[in-house]
C-alpha cells in the first residue's frame, strides 16, 4: 500500500496517508486511457464547420458566356468550384463527433490514470485548501512554498466547488480546479501535478474505491 505526506498550506507535514490500492494501484491501461481520452476530446467538438457547395452558393445560373468563338474555355457557371466565389468540392459539413464510452470504461480508464500519476509521484495532499478571502497572493505563495514553476500544470482537486480558492487561484497560469466528483482520465493526464484536499481524496476514494 502506497503512503505519502499530507502537508499544510505552509508546507510542513503533519502526517502520513494511505492511497486506498483499488484507486492508485491498478494495472496500468494505456490503451484503454487512450481509447477513452480520444472520445473525450471527440465529444468536446461542436462540429459546425460548414462550407456551401456549388449547388448552395448564390447566383450562376445563367451562363457566363456563350459555348464558342469566344476564344475562352468552355463554362457553365460562375459559381463553379475552380472559380473564385465558387462553391466547395468536398468542405465541411456539420455532423456529430460524439463517441459514446461504457460507464465501466471511464472509471477503468479514470483508476488507471490515476495509478499513474501516483506511480511517478505526481500526487500532492494538503490538508485543508482554504482562504478566508479571495487573495491571488495567498494562494501563489502556497505554490512557491511546494517549489512549483510557474508553467506547471496543476490541478488541485477538492470536495466541493470553494468560491474563494477558485477566485484566488484562476489568474495563476497553470493552475485550475476540480471537485472530485467531476475527476476523469482526461482532467488527469493533463495535469502535471493532482493536488489534493483531504477531503476532496476521501471524496475520489468513496466514489471510485
Amino acid at each position: 500500500m502506497m503512503r505519502i505526506n499530507v502537508y499544510s498550506k505552509d508546507g510542513s507535514i503533519v502526517g502520513k496517508r494511505e492511497l486506498l490500492p483499488s484507486v492508485f494501484e491498478q494495472e496500468i491501461n494505456n490503451t484503454l486511457i487512450s481509447e477513452v481520452i480520444r472520445a473525450y476530446m471527440a465529444n468536446a467538438r461542436r462540429g459546425t464547420a460548414s462550407a456551401k457547395k456549388r449547388g448552395e452558393v448564390r447566383g450562376g445560373g445563367r451562363k457566363p458566356w456563350r459555348q464558342k468563338h469566344t476564344g475562352m474555355a468552355r463554362a457553365g457557371s460562375i459559381r463553379s468550384p475552380i472559380w473564385r466565389g465558387g462553391g466547395v468540392t468536398f468542405g465541411p459539413k456539420p455532423r456529430d463527433y460524439n463517441i459514446d464510452i461504457p460507464k465501466k470504461k471511464k472509471k477503468l480508464a479514470l483508476l488507471s490514470s490515476l495509478s499513474l500519476m501516483a506511480k511517478n509521484g505526481k500526487i500532492l495532499i494538503i490538508d485543508e485548501i482554504t482562504t478566508e478571502r479571495p487573495k491571488t497572493k495567498i494562494f501563489y505563495d502556497m505554490l512557491k512554498t511546494f517549489g512549483f514553476k510557474e508553467s506547471t500544470k496543476l490541478l488541485f482537486t477538492l470536495e466541493k466547488t470553494d468560491a474563494n480558492v477558485y477566485k484566488s487561484g484562476r489568474n495563476i497560469p497553470g493552475v485550475s480546479f476540480i471537485t472530485a466528483s467531476d475527476l476523469n482520465a482526461l482532467t488527469v493526464l493533463s495535469a502535471d501535478a493532482i493536488i489534493f484536499s483531504l477531503k476532496g481524496l476521501l471524496s475520489l476514494e468513496e466514489r471510485l474505491g
